[in-house]
């Protein structure tokens, strides 16, 4: 994957591209993405992959106009506009996938294919999603990871991440990364998505870990309700970092998109 500069409007975005065959913007999650992310690999193998980065994720630049739902919204479609695309395929992981519902939603005439791998966006009161905000690096892996030993590995390279200087990197990292995210993440991610997915017409398919302990497969049958026509696919052994756990297997499920 290389890493490139595009212009909006509001700010320059950093992206990683690579591969060849049909667009697909893919838009990443809380945690961020890199360029070793095997999903884009996977993805790259029949699309050129554009993995716009969120500002204030990985070297790009903050920027405060990006107050809410709806500026998150306007701002990624500027990046499209931008990368001079038309109908790209639209994938989304997590965070990344409730915002891609959201351009779905707000121009239904845009997207004719969408991806959904365990959006964020709906909320079940019986069933609260865990809050990323208040947990510590040793304890992601096992509410991300089907197996949380082999997460804690793939999140840390390594390292222990109780060490004082590991985690002094990662707090600094997470705390400029999820300022960003908590405008549309907290205090619960829910913005009202409900009550516009009506206007969604994209085919869509939607991938879900059956060992997701972050957003569990509840919601996957709730997004299943509110997109009707959707296709699911459940994925075993692989929890809500199934792009990290089964790269392969998700891929595949997207390439019934067409």
């Amino acid at each position: 994957m290389e890493l490139k500069t595009v212009e909006t409007p509001h700010v320059p975005v950093r992206y990683l591209t690579g591969g060849s065959g049909p667009a697909l913007v893919y838009l990443h999650g809380a945690g961020g993405v890199t360029a070793a992310d095997p999903l884009l690999a996977e993805l790259a193998k029949s699309s050129t992959v554009y993995a716009p980065f969120l500002p204030g994720y990985g070297d790009s630049q903050e920027c405060a106009e990006l107050r809410d739902m709806l500026d998150i919204t306007l701002h990624y479609w500027d990046v499209v506009a931008a990368l001079g695309l038309k109908d790209p395929v639209l994938v989304g992981h997590s965070m990344g996938g409730m915002i891609a519902a959201e351009m779905a939603a707000v121009a239904p005439g845009d997207v004719s294919r969408l991806g959904l791998i365990c959006p964020a966006g709906l909320w079940l009161d019986d069933h609260p999603i865990a809050d990323l905000f208040s947990l510590l690096p040793y304890e992601l892996p096992q509410v991300l990871f089907h197996d949380p030993e082999a997460g804690a590995k793939a999140m840390s390279s390594g390292l222990n991440m109780e060490d004082p200087g590991f985690l002094q990197t990662f707090l600094v990292q997470n705390a400029r990364q999820l300022g960003m995210a908590g405008r549309i993440l907290f205090p619960i991610p829910d913005r009202g998505l409900s009550g516009r997915i009506y206007r969604v017409k994209a085919k869509t398919v939607l991938v879900w870990g059956d060992s997701d302990r972050l957003i569990p497969p509840v919601y996957a049958q709730a997004w299943k309700r509110a997109l009707p026509n959707a296709e699911l696919v459940s994925v075993p052994e692989a929890g809500h970092m199934i792009t990290i756990e089964k790269p392969a297997d998700v891929a595949a499920a997207l390439s019934r998109l067409g």
